[in-house]
Order: C-alpha cells, then structure tokens, then sequence
C-alpha cells in the first residue's frame, strides 16, 4: 500500500519496525559513547518489551520488518551490487567486498545489521580484543530517525553520526525497491549527505497537517538541511507552513520529538520549560512565499496561526524535578494509534496522571490484548508498556516507529 503520512494522530494503518537484535550486544561501557549510548542494555528484556509494543500496534496496523523488507529487494541482483556498493562507499575494504558478495540475501541482511567482525591477528587474540570491518546498527530500532513518510513523499535522514549511516541505505533499498511500501519518491535523500553541517533526523520532523510541518533545529538537524527540505517541500508538495522549534543544547531534547509530540487533535505533550514560561524555545514561522521568517510569542500561537488550537499536557506534572527525569525517561514520545488513543512507557506515573486528568483512560498492554480491558472508539486511552531497557536507548514508542501509512484525521 502506498505511503500517506499527513499527520502525527491520523489512525495508524501500516508501520515499519526494527526488533532490537544481537546488534546491541556490541554496546559495553568502553564503546557506548562509539554507539551514541548512555548506558547498556539487556537485550533479551528489550527484545522482551519490544515484542509486547508490537503485539499491540499489530491489534491497529499492518506491522513491516526491516529484515524482511530488505531480504526481498536483495533477491533482485541489480538492487544487491547497488547496495553493496554503497555500503562500501561508507566502509571501504576489498575484504569486505569479497566477503558480501558471498552472501546470501538474508545473510547479507543480518551482516549489515549485526556487523562483521574482524579476523583476529596474533596480538588481537592475546589481548582478547574485538573489531568491526562493518560496524553493526544498534540504533537501527529506533527506525523513524532514519526514515518517515512526508504526505506520499518519503525522507530518508541525513544522520549525524557516522555509525548511523549505513541505516540511510537500508531504508533507501526498502523505500525505493519494495513495493509494499510504494511511494511518491523519495522527497529528501539523506544518504548523498554526509557533510558536517549538513544533517537532518526524522526525531526532528513532525507532520502536523498536509500543509503544515514541524522541525526541530537540534544538535542532530541542521539549518542548511532545513533550509533544503523547506524548499523541497514548497516546490514538490502541498507543504505551506513550517514552524521551526529552536532546541536546546541539552544531552536530554537530541530530537523534538523528546520534548513534544501530539498525541489527538487539540492536545500536545510537551516538556513544560522548553514551551511555557520565561525558559521557553524560540519558535520562528516559516510561510511558503514569505521572504522572512517570524518569531512568535511560543509554539502555541504558531500553531494558532496555522489553524490549530492545541492545548499542552505536562510531561512531569507540576514539579520541576520530576519534569526533568520523565522527559529523560521518554515521558514526551508517544505514539498515537488514532487521535486520542496513544502508546507510552509505563514507568512516567506523573505524566500518564496528567493524561488522565485530561480525559485519558490509562489501560496496561497485557489487559488490551488478552481482551479484560476494551477501549471504545470515542474513548481517549493510553495503552501502557513496560520499556525500562528500550529506554536505555534514548527513545520512546514515536523513535521505534515508522509510519508508513495513516489516515487523514482532518477529513
């Protein structure tokens, strides 16, 4: 089925998602700064979390495996050498060439995930030492930094970092080549770009309508990435209205989408200093035509201006220090299934009490799927699911998704 992505709410009709694998294991403490981690993870627990997660988006969306989608363009030999190809373009070796083109499909598939180690000399082996000639993707979970669909046009991200940068060809063979998730092009190509300055994260871009999009200028997303798209999607979609959230430097917001999501179509929940009160983000509004940029007072009078009355839900509650450890925990980064129906982590008690006050009915994952808790249509819920080791990763149930096909909730 064809990509349509208008929104961040329409009801979720197919998804594309990455299992955290045997990849992880290649994170420990004295390489996880390498990986972009803040710690270790237990991949057993967080393939255990992560098989719940999907259990319940499988109850709204046709549910997409990377591995599978790239399993099936790689039995097409020309689609192989061109993936070949530009993997080596990032990791060039003669030995690894030789290496892949001896692969099978599927063993192809889990080489570029899980890596390939190198052969141990004399001295690697006496000092017990492990190296990749092709670095494994422990980030590859968190599938929507690395592609998204923008209306029927689809963006492949410019990563920041370079461990991340074979995921951009992965997701361009899938996009391009696998016709189960056609499209109308790719509208931004990430993976011709690995300047310094020159990155751009899907955790930063959130459509909002078809004719409006948000953005994050982060220390992932970049301004000459963003002038790019920006005029990409005046010339070549119905995008007329960007507004531009200026992150903080913080280790804690790396993407937007950890200080903000919406979660139906009048609330949002946000990290209340970045949005609210004297330490509030810049906020500039980009109109298609308009030959400056402009300030507004905060993100909700920009949204105002574009035709959306949106309330905030405080991540954290009340309480400063609460705020500060729930948004760390993900407490921001939902995933709606529907307006008003959205996945969360368990554990942020202080944010799901404020989802409550605002009408939203807290049901746990188990309950939902073996059927002893019903969520009526007109109902606003949160479904809830233990993610203490996904977490550890640095994102929420929105970074492990990929939206690939949703409906249109403002028709």
């Amino acid at each position: 089925m064809a990509v349509h992505i208008s929104s961040e709410i329409g009801r979720i009709k197919e998804v594309l998602i990455h299992p955290p694998g045997a990849e992880l294991l290649a994170v420990t403490p004295s390489t996880r700064h390498d990986y972009l981690y803040d710690d270790i993870v237990d991949v057993v627990q967080a393939q255990r979390e992560h098989r719940r997660f999907v259990a319940v988006l499988e109850r709204f969306a046709t549910v997409h495996h990377v591995r599978d989608l790239l399993t099936e363009v790689l039995s097409d030999d020309q689609t192989r050498q061109h993936l070949i190809r530009e993997t080596l373009d990032i990791v060039p070796s003669e030995p690894l060439s030789r290496d892949l083109q001896d692969l099978s499909p599927s063993e192809l598939v889990r080489t570029l995930i899980e890596g390939k180690e190198e052969s141990p000399g004399l001295l690697t082996s006496t000092l017990n030492e492990c190296g990749y000639t092709l670095p494994p993707l422990p980030n590859l979970f968190f599938t929507r930094d690395v592609a998204m669909g923008i209306n029927d046009h689809v963006m492949i991200g410019s990563m920041r970092y370079g461990v991340r940068w074979t995921e951009e060809i992965i997701m361009k063979a899938i996009f391009l080549y696998n016709p189960k998730v056609s499209n109308q092009g790719i509208l931004y190509d990430g993976s011709r770009e690995h300047r310094l300055n020159y990155t751009l994260e899907g955790g930063d871009v959130h459509p909002i309508r078809r004719d409006t999009l948000m953005i994050g200028f982060s220390e992932r997303s970049s301004p000459a990435a963003i002038d790019n798209l920006a005029d990409l999607l005046f010339r070549g979609t119905t995008i007329t209205d960007i507004i531009i959230v200026i992150m903080p430097g913080e280790e804690s917001a790396i993407h937007l989408d950890m200080i903000f999501t919406q979660v139906d179509r009048e609330l949002c929940v946000v990290h209340p200093p970045h949005f609210m009160g004297p330490e509030r983000l810049p906020i500039l509004h980009w109109k298609k035509g308009r030959k400056a940029l402009r300030e507004m007072p905060d993100v909700f009078h920009a949204l105002d201006e574009c035709g959306f009355r949106v309330e905030p839900i405080l991540c954290g509650g009340q309480r400063r220090i609460t705020q500060e450890r729930e948004q760390w925990s993900s407490g921001c980064n939902f995933l709606a299934a529907r307006p008003g129906l959205v996945l969360s982590y368990t554990r942020n008690e202080a944010t799901l009490e404020e989802m409550q006050k605002t009408g939203f009915k807290l049901v746990k994952a188990g309950d939902f799927l073996d059927g002893s808790e019903a969520i009526r249509e007109d109902e606003r819920a949160v479904i809830t699911f233990e993610g203490g080791e996904l977490v550890r990763g640095g994102g929420g149930p929105r970074c492990m998704t990929c939206p690939i096909q949703r409906d249109d909730p403002w028709t």
